[in-house]
């Protein structure tokens, strides 16, 4: 015979097994330590559930309240902790060693607002062909960029150079 399924959640009515609990009936009012089939009468005689609160208390807290609703309003509380969190993308620029002062202004533009937004931002300057032998100008550039950058974002990873590229990573302070 395969065992029952184990149900994650507080303890409900006849699931609590303990001898003595603390009860605080329908109203919220602290009735004291009684035993669990009295609490549990008292339960049904209102019509509503036992409910375990503090599993680890010395005797267990349990509470008079409505189960369906009581999941009801935990369930309403996780969607509204999922709805609040915001999750961190990180977007991308490319830029090239040796930009034109529009594309520059551009870019600038982008970065600033995904930084807004509250994305990170990882800038790639890709070298090309003999541009290799001059990195000092893509480290001026990345320099500008961070300095330009300083009031909103906070380099998080600081230029390195991984083959033909150097990368940086921003974050929002």
């Amino acid at each position: 015979m395969p065992a029952p399924p184990t149900r994650e959640g507080p303890r409900v009515n006849e699931e609590i097994r303990v001898p003595t609990v603390r009860l605080i009936d329908a109203e919220g009012e602290m009735v004291g330590v009684i035993a669990t089939r009295e609490a549990l009468s008292r339960a049904y005689a209102v019509g509503l559930d036992l409910l375990e609160i503090s599993p680890n208390a010395e005797p267990p807290v349990v509470k008079i309240l409505d189960y369906g609703k009581f999941k009801y309003e935990q369930q309403k509380k996780r969607n509204e902790a999922r709805k609040k969190q915001k999750v961190i993308e990180i977007k991308e620029v490319k830029v090239r060693p040796n930009i034109d002062e529009n594309d520059y202004q551009v870019k600038m533009r982008a970065m600033k607002s995904f930084i807004g937004e509250g994305d990170k931002v990882k800038v790639t300057l890709r070298f090309r062909g003999r541009e290799m032998a001059h990195q000092e100008l893509g480290i001026k550039v990345l320099e500008r960029i961070r300095v330009e950058m300083d009031e909103q974002a906070k380099v998080e990873q600081m230029p390195r150079l991984e083959n033909r590229q150097m990368i940086m990573v921003l974050a929002p302070r």
